[in-house]
């Protein structure tokens, strides 16, 4: 499912649950080692979804431990995302020489509260979110916005080490599978290096999944759509 939104030479692996209890490297396991054990298993099984991944670039098994404020560390020359939520875990990997960072998020599909709509939503994204609900109300619009957020964010923190909050996102939607995120404030556009104010993305929703992705490119001004005209 991940896969048909990323690009070439980005790997992903997925689950559909935590069917079998995954094995950990020992600084895996002290990482978690006072998680309670649904964490425990969401997290197994997303480090045996990343080493599936890294498998497919040829690379061999490796702990992949949280590092600063949880992103996980990943080996040298490689860049990743891992994503958990009920039902479903995944992870997309890539050599650096081919891109530099990556996002993903996933979340099953339900409307948002309204009172975590009005913290994501600018004001333009609430008009908007106010037309297309009606126009098309079988796509989760709201929690689209969401993830595409929670996507963009993961690649800027890969990129600067520094955090993004929805209210720096300006972002809007194509219903055909793509979206756009405008990076609001000159500081944060100068602390993005290789990324671009305006980046783009993907986004699926199929089978109670919400699925967003986002990558960029080594070359080029940001962050490109999964498919075959990049981003």
């Amino acid at each position: 499912m991940i896969e048909e939104i990323l690009p070439p030479g980005v790997a992903a692996a997925e689950a559909f649950g935590d069917t079998a209890p995954a094995l950990l490297f020992p600084a895996e396991e002290a990482a978690i080692a006072r998680a309670v054990a649904k964490r425990r298993s969401e997290f197994a099984t997303g480090r045996a979804c990343a080493r599936a991944a890294l498998a497919k670039l040829g690379l061999p098994p490796v702990p992949i431990v949280p590092g600063p404020r949880g992103a996980p560390q990943w080996p040298p020359g490689v860049t990743g995302s891992i994503t958990h939520c009920a039902g479903y875990r995944a992870c997309a990997v890539a050599r650096t020489v081919d891109v530099a960072a990556i996002g993903i998020d996933a979340e099953p599909t339900r409307a948002l509260p309204s009172e975590i709509t009005q913290a994501v939503a600018a004001g333009a994204e609430r008009r908007w979110l106010a037309e297309i609900r009606p126009a098309d109300p079988d796509v989760p619009w709201d929690l689209l916005l969401f993830c595409a957020k929670e996507a963009v964010y993961k690649a800027w923190f890969q990129l600067t080490g520094r955090s993004l909050g929805f209210a720096d996102m300006l972002t809007g939607f194509t219903t055909d599978g793509g979206f756009a995120a405008r990076i609001a404030g000159g500081r944060h556009q100068a602390e993005a290096g290789q990324a671009a104010a305006l980046v783009a993305g993907r986004w699926l929703v199929r089978d109670g999944l919400a699925v967003t992705a986002v990558t960029v490119p080594v070359t080029g001004g940001g962050l490109e759509r999964g498919r075959d005209d990049r981003p």
